[in-house]
């Protein structure tokens, strides 16, 4: 999973983040998965308790973000009306009688209602639910005054083998899906 996935345009999809008692156990943990999976600095960092913007370290892809909002409604409701078109090419072939009465409007509110429900699944991985639980930990962390250790993983195995190293070590971990 290197690089983007057909509905996102983020490179790194997985994420894991350590919440650690002090800034040098974070720092510490940090080089740890550094060294461990041979990651740059960009791709695990350190988030500490009055930070001015950490959401920029848990979340640094804005622009992704943007593309994803872009990429994912157009995908998700060309593959809607699609799905629509493909529905009516089943009732069609049944010979249901509402649509071989009228079969354009058929075509027409099938396509229309399958893009609808494809530029909707398509605001749901825009919204990205999966990573509400990664950031509000993180932040809630930060509020207590404990630092985070943050990993942006551009593959699953390179996020498992990170959330293993970091739970080795006795951190608490949170990751996205």
């Amino acid at each position: 999973m290197t690089g983007t996935v057909f509905f996102t345009e983020e490179l790194s999809n997985s994420k894991v983040a350590a919440i650690c008692p002090s800034a040098a156990v974070a720092r510490l943990q940090a080089t740890r998965v550094r060294d461990a999976l041979h990651l740059s600095e960009r791709q695990v960092q350190v988030i500490t308790p009055g930070e001015a913007r950490p959401g920029r370290k848990l979340e640094p892809e804005s622009h992704g973000i943007f593309r994803t909002m872009l990429w994912s409604h157009a995908k998700l409701g060309v593959l809607g009306v699609l799905a629509g078109g493909l529905l009516f090419v089943l009732l069609w072939s049944q010979e249901v009688a509402m649509i071989v009465q009228s079969p354009w409007l058929a075509l027409i509110a099938l396509a229309f209602f399958g893009g609808m429900a494809g530029l909707m699944a398509g605001g749901l991985v825009t919204l990205r639910p999966d990573h509400d639980p990664y950031v509000l930990k993180v932040l809630g962390a930060l509020h207590e005054g404990d630092s985070a250790v943050v990993v942006h993983a551009l593959s699953a195995e390179q996020k498992r083998r990170a959330q293993a190293i970091l739970e080795q070590a006795g951190s608490e971990t949170t990751a996205t899906l």
